[in-house]
């Protein structure tokens, strides 16, 4: 039996039909190391969390109870405790995770601006005395200006004589007081 050059193109597999189906995205080994590696790393982050801050991520309980087994174990163990987390993030979303570890993150960062703002102003008070304090009452007008000049005229005092700055730290406790109770 012979074939026609006709027939011999009805056995030859069309490639493009195929193309669609057999669409596979090859991932090499170094692609699926650093992915891992950067599970394990949230999973340290997280770790590293006070329970506070553990509390506003979405965890589930077992993910929650392995990082708190990590908190408690040390050296060795620790390690491998951190892996078994890593492997555990493999197969959940972590995208809600990231973005509140991102929020918490970002709220740190803001309260440390705040502070470094305080901390300047405060050291505005102290050096250049009443002339700050119109400054001060446009930012936060509840403030007390005589219990500022008050403060003010203490840490001067403490400032002249030596002494430990009891009034200093009173201002930025003051001063973050009423930041506190505008945001």
């Amino acid at each position: 039996m012979t074939k026609k050059i006709d027939d011999w193109h009805d056995d030859v597999p069309d490639n493009n039909a195929n193309e669609e189906d057999d669409e596979i995205i090859w991932v090499s080994k170094s692609e699926i190391k650093r992915d891992a590696e950067a599970l394990k790393d949230l999973g340290a982050e997280m770790v590293d969390l006070g329970n506070n801050s553990l509390d506003k991520l979405p965890l589930d309980e077992d993910l929650r109870d392995a990082i708190n087994l990590a908190q408690k174990i040390k050296k060795e163990g620790r390690r491998r405790q951190m892996q078994l987390i890593g492997k555990m993030l493999r197969s959940r979303d972590i995208e809600p995770i990231q973005t509140a570890l991102d929020k918490l993150k970002n709220r740190h960062n803001q309260q440390v601006s705040l502070f470094h703002k305080l901390e300047i102003l405060r050291d505005r008070l102290v050096e250049e005395g009443d002339d700050v304090i119109p400054s001060v009452l446009d930012l936060y007008p509840e403030a007390d200006r005589q219990q500022l000049r008050a403060l003010i005229r203490n840490a001067q005092k403490e400032k002249a004589a030596n002494k430990p700055p009891k009034s200093y730290r009173q201002i930025f406790q003051y001063l973050r007081e009423l930041a506190e109770g505008q945001g």
